[in-house]
């Protein structure tokens, strides 16, 4: 019988330096052993990234975009996460269904019971094992932002809304301790680095 594999999210607001440490995360995992496939949302697949595209750059009503978020994960599940965790492998999925909650019902006011419905309906019982929520002050998260690639739509949004979208993210993870771990992503680098690695460490030698 063929073990059930991992399913690892990476959350936070932009600016918060999650996807930085991927790489490391992928070469850690399979260090121990296991097969790996990392991914993201919105995308995955490639009707989810071209929903992506819409997604990140087209203005839309909050609960259109939660809907087409949605959609998007319902065929990543169907096509990716679903068959990858069957076959004993460890999903690396850059953001999940948390981060509907933190964008859309925490910065945007979509009402949670509406996502609630959506999240039952599109994924059945299946949630991450594990969440690294990396959390910076907002400050931080604009400077970053700043200096990098030219934004998204989201990227573009003001301070109240990224307090907003950090406030969710936080309350999420309060309400799920055991799932979280929150990285500190307002030290250096390497600090950072390390904080993710024992997070892995802990996570897999224990589950």
């Amino acid at each position: 019988m063929v073990k059930k594999g991992k399913f690892i999210t990476l959350e936070g607001m932009d600016g918060a330096g999650k996807s930085t440490h991927i790489p490391a995360i992928i070469d850690q995992i399979k260090a121990l052993g296991e097969t790996v496939v990392c991914t993201r949302e919105p995308g995955g697949t490639p009707l989810a990234e071209q929903l992506r595209a819409i997604l990140l750059h087209q203005a839309m009503h909050a609960e259109t975009e939660t809907l087409l978020m949605f959609a998007a994960r319902r065929e990543h599940i169907e096509q990716v996460i679903a068959p990858a965790i069957a076959r004993g492998d460890c999903v690396i999925s850059d953001r999940f269904t948390d981060a509907t909650y933190a964008y859309q019902a925490g910065a945007k006011a979509v009402p949670i019971a509406k996502i609630n419905v959506l999240e039952t309906w599109v994924q059945g019982d299946l949630q991450p094992d594990m969440t690294l929520l990396f959390d910076v002050p907002v400050a931080v998260s604009l400077e970053r932002l700043a200096l990098a690639r030219t934004p998204d739509k989201f990227e573009r949004e003001g301070a109240d809304f990224f307090e907003k979208l950090r406030n969710a993210y936080l309350a999420r993870a309060k309400q799920d301790p055991a799932r979280f771990r929150i990285i500190n992503g307002n030290q250096a680098l390497a600090a950072v680095k390390e904080e993710v690695k024992v997070s892995i460490e802990e996570f897999f030698s224990t589950n």
